[in-house]
């Protein structure tokens, strides 16, 4: 088949030649989230990115598991910051023995399966959904996603080696590319009608995977429209969309005959569906659509899910927020004895933890977050209902759940708002939410949600890796829903001041 697009841009740019950052800040804000070290651009570039990348190669080469491992793959995202961030991983590769392999901009999970299918571990430079101004690195052992220990590890092997500067950035790559085995992946999986009849919105910003989408869509008989595409990055987060991306969707729709919009965050490892009529589906929502089609006996996915998941599948494993802890999750429920594990966040990106069987068609497992899967899978169930994906989504009966988040809060802040919250002494937080009757109990497994006495549930926990505040809620309505976001957040931010 035909070669898919892909992005790329020249790395060995002016960082080839020199290094503007021997003396960048080794600590301030960089730190291990929920899906990788993130941190300010100005903390990461030069020898900050170089160091982090030279700790995590020396972990795989220290690890006997990985004995033969002799290369590693890089790519990026689409950031103005990326392409020098990117360079600086491949000098640091190359120092470590290991040969580098630019995989140039692509997605997340195609690098994610580009680098499992070779046995190969990989750096992803990507700041996914967070502001320009940010950015981070993704890191995969030949395993697959890191976990929690492999953080650990990293952070040991950066403080032994102790590096204060990088080196000129002279180190070259070989190219390769994983763009094209990602796309005919799903090709393979759903077939080439899968999609016949549909038009397809494709809001493109600065999605890394803004052009291959169009191409997957065509290849599988829709018809893409291509939407939006900008020329410079915009921060879109699938859990917080902003008002202009909701507008812009609404007008699409309205404007010409759509099945559906669909985009991705930076990176696309985490899907944004619209209906026909341009409202955005929530993550977890499309996600269960994607675990319904493939036939899911069990699905892992965190708590900030909506609470109608128990009540559509047989097994739901409920984890903190983070792909780490799914993956474990999922682990489990193979151990378990589950034959087609799903798991997935709140924000929609799906791991497929084993593999799966469509129309006699094979699936590979891919235990990374993954935006293609969900976005084709829900357009093949609208396909195959032939009725509109609004119509679909209702069918489902979820709560009404809506999310958002309070921007520059220090951590600190957000950890004092949660104790007073989770006091022994319950008269703050009833007090706090007395018109809703009071708490009627905590979940303290990420944040603190609580289930108010009226029924509906608020839940604040820290970004994991920004500066950031999140509040989720639920509720009956979607006018008390938005009641008590709007609430939740007011009240939020008096609190942390």
């Amino acid at each position: 088949m035909a070669r898919f697009r892909r992005s790329r841009d020249n790395l060995y740019g002016d960082a080839h030649a020199t290094n503007r950052y021997d003396d960048a800040a080794m600590t301030s804000s960089l730190k291990f989230g929920t899906s990788g070290l993130r941190g300010l651009v100005e903390d990461l570039v030069g020898t900050p990115a170089y160091a982090y990348t030279r700790a995590f190669a020396a972990t795989i080469r220290g690890n006997p598991a990985f004995a033969g491992v002799r290369s590693a793959m890089i790519g990026r995202d689409l950031r103005a910051s990326s392409p020098e961030i990117a360079a600086v991983c491949v000098q640091a590769i190359s120092d470590s023995g290991l040969d580098a392999i630019d995989c140039g901009a692509v997605p997340t999970p195609a690098l994610a399966l580009a680098a499992m299918g070779a046995g190969l571990p990989a750096v992803m430079v990507t700041g996914s959904h967070i502001p320009e101004d940010r950015n981070g690195l993704k890191f995969y052992t030949p395993h697959g996603e890191i976990g929690k220990a492999d953080e650990a590890g990293i952070l040991s092997a950066h403080e032994t080696l102790s590096l204060s500067a990088a080196p000129p950035m002279t180190a070259r790559a070989r190219l390769h590319d994983a763009a094209t085995p990602y796309a005919t992946r799903y090709l393979d999986a759903f077939g080439p009608h899968a999609l016949d009849g549909l038009t397809v919105g494709v809001y493109q910003h600065s999605s890394v995977a803004r052009d291959i989408i169009c191409d997957v869509l065509g290849a599988l008989g829709a018809t893409p429209v291509a939407l939006g595409r900008a020329d410079s990055f915009i921060p879109v987060d699938t859990e917080a969309l902003r008002p202009e991306d909701e507008d812009l969707a609404r007008r699409w729709a309205a404007g010409q005959r759509l099945d559906a919009i669909v985009s991705t965050d930076g990176d696309a490892d985490r899907p944004l569906v619209a209906d026909e009529k341009g409202m955005f589906l929530r993550g977890d929502l499309v996600a269960a659509l994607t675990a319904k089609l493939l036939g899911a006996d069990a699905i892992v996915t965190p708590v900030t899910s909506n609470s109608a998941l128990e009540s559509q599948f047989a097994e739901v494993r409920r984890t903190r927020v983070g792909s780490p802890y799914v993956i474990e999750g999922m682990a489990a429920a193979i151990a378990s004895g589950a034959k087609v594990v799903v798991g997935f966040e709140a924000n929609g990106g799906v791991m497929l933890g084993s593999d799966a069987r469509l129309d006699g068609r094979s699936l590979p497992a891919l235990q990374t977050r993954d935006a293609m899967l969900p976005i084709v899978a829900s357009l093949a169930v609208i396909a195959r209902e032939k009725r509109p994906l609004s119509a679909i989504a209702a069918d489902m009966r979820f709560a009404v759940a809506l999310s958002n988040r309070l921007q520059n809060v220090p951590q600190d802040r957000t950890a004092a708002l949660i104790a007073a919250l989770d006091a022994d002494d319950p008269a703050f937080r009833n007090e706090a939410f007395a018109a809703q009757g009071g708490v009627a109990s905590r979940d303290r497994r990420d944040g603190l949600r609580l289930t108010l006495r009226n029924g509906a549930t608020a839940h604040f926990r820290a970004s994991g890796n920004a500066p950031e505040l999140r509040v989720y809620v639920e509720a009956a309505t979607q006018d008390a829903a938005e009641d008590l976001l709007r609430y939740g957040l007011e009240f939020a931010r008096r609190s942390v001041g």
